[in-house]
Parts: structure tokens; sequence; C-alpha cells
């Protein structure tokens, strides 16, 4: 079950020629991996793909996994607000930055709460804030940075836009500069991961197959993003989460905890759903090539 990421796994159906292709995916983590990837052609003539994740949300034997929207789109942005430094004792004398930084913070969240329609999920979190080093100095410059997501194109396009307006115009109110930046090359914006419909009839046939339809949990759709979106966006793509809870071996923490730790016993069940989503998809796959086939000569 290869993949760029502990249990994470990705599959690429050739149907073609009837082979499966092993996709080893670096730098899932914002780095754009499967971008990169899909840029040299790693998914040229294949025909769908599939990817796994482990999860501590759900029991041992269970998937979760939903059609069509599942996992956001999300971007990364940093600002730099420039004022000017001097005493803390004097403040007329200066203009802080962290003043103006905490003014812009605040405004940032107004674009869910006041501007995003409430159906419409969308996320802006802010979660880097750096400036000063002494406590009676007002610095010359403060750096913020955090991330956004959102479920449709239009939303994410609009955040965006309206990120790098709040920024630059909260700061001038408070008599500072600032410059915005997305970072596209080294931190490229994740579009939207979407389940193929299609894919998701056959995923459960084989999941129901083999672990029953009970364990088939259709989840709600996640702020979080995953760049196997770029590949689903190229292709038909399909990704699903394997549960790993056993209470029997404790509390197991969130995947991007410091103590997140892998239930071992899982992935052999895991590998062979993985298998036999692609092995059965090329059967039927070759099963209407050759019903085409046969209707065409029939027809001749």
């Amino acid at each position: 079950m290869p993949g760029n990421e502990i249990g994470g796994g990705r599959f690429g159906t050739h149907p073609k020629q009837g082979t499966v292709v092993l996709v080893f995916q670096p730098a899932e983590e914002g780095g754009g991996g499967a971008k990169k990837m899909l840029d040299v052609g790693i998914l040229e003539n294949v025909e769908a793909i599939f990817g796994l994740h482990v999860s501590s949300s759900y029991p041992f034997g269970v998937v979760a996994t939903r059609p069509g929207p599942i996992m956001a789109g999300s971007g990364f942005f940093d600002a730099v607000i420039t004022g000017k430094g001097g005493h803390a004792a004097i403040p007329q004398h200066a203009i802080d930055p962290i003043l103006a930084a905490s003014n812009i913070i605040v405004s940032l969240q107004h674009l869910v709460s006041r501007e995003a329609d409430p159906l419409d999920s969308q996320v802006v979190t802010v979660t880097k804030f750096q400036g000063g080093g002494a406590f009676n100095v007002i610095p010359n410059t403060v750096t913020i940075g955090g991330t956004f997501r959102a479920f449709s194109k239009e939303s994410f396009i609009q955040l965006k836009q309206r990120i790098e307006e709040v920024i630059t115009l909260q700061a001038s109110v408070q008599r500072c500069n600032a410059t915005v930046s997305f970072n596209t090359n080294e931190k490229p914006f994740y579009p939207v991961t979407v389940n193929n419909v299609d894919l998701h009839g056959h995923f459960l046939e084989v999941a129901g197959n083999m672990l029953g339809g009970k364990n088939i949990i259709e989840m709600q759709p996640i702020m979080g993003a995953e760049d196997f979106s770029f590949f689903a966006e190229a292709i038909p793509g399909y990704f699903y989460y394997l549960g790993m809870i056993n209470e029997t071996q404790g509390r197991l923490e969130p995947a991007h905890s410091p103590y997140f730790k892998v239930n071992e016993d899982v992935l052999p069940s895991g590998a062979a759903l993985h298998v036999s989503l692609a092995v059965t998809y090329l059967l039927e796959y070759h099963s209407q090539v050759t019903r085409q086939k046969g209707s065409s000569h029939d027809e001749l």
C-alpha cells in the first residue's frame, strides 16, 4: 500500500494494457507532490485512480467516504505589515504594526462570518504571528500567515481576493504598509477533492462484498485538504478512509498530533481492499470492451 505518508496509498489503473500503476508520491503536506508528478506525466494513459488514508476517527473494519466533494480546496498566505518602530513608552512617535496586524486578523474573520453564504463552507485561519523581541520596543514589522479553504472554485478565488484586500487596506487604515504573498511556487493551491460518482458505485460494490454494507459510512465533507485532488481533477478518482480504532488498544490521536500512531493491524485488510478496487475495475473495464467488440461484430 505505497504512499507519500503513513497509511496513505494511491493506485492508478491502466485498463488499456491491463496494468496497475503504483504512485509513490512525495510532498503531500503542502508541497503539492501530486501536481509535480502530474506535470511530468505520471498519469499518462491511466483511466482511474484510487487513494486510501488511515483514520483514527472510525472503528477497525469500517471505511468512510462519500461521492462528490469530500475535502476542501486550500491555500496559504503570508503577509508582512510594516510600520515604524519606537519606544513603547512613547507610541505617538511610532507606527505600531502589532496593532495593525491585530486589526487585520479580526477583520479576516469577518470574511466567513459576514461575507460567505452560511451554506457554503469556508475557512480563514491565521496561524502565525511574528513580531517584536522586547517588552519595551514597538517593532518595525510584523509577519502573519495562515490558510484559507473552500468547497468551490468561485468561493476560493473570492476568498483569495478578499484576504489580500483586507490585509492591505486595514494596514493602510493603521498608517502601515502591507505586502501579501501566496507563494504558490512552493505551496500550490490544492483543488477540491472530488470523488467520481461512477467510482463511488464501484467502491460500494467491492467494499460491500468484502466488509459488509453496514461497515461503509457515508461521511460528511471535511475542511482538510489532500493533493490527491490534483489526480482526481485530471482523471476519475476516488478517495476513502480506513478506520483504525480498536478500543482494547487504547485511544488513537488524530493524524496531525505528535502522538499519532498507526494501528498496523488494519494494513492487510486495507491493502486487500485497495488491490480489489483496482483489479475489479480492470476486469469490469475489459468485460465492457469485450461486450462492445462483440456487439460491433454482430452488427457487421
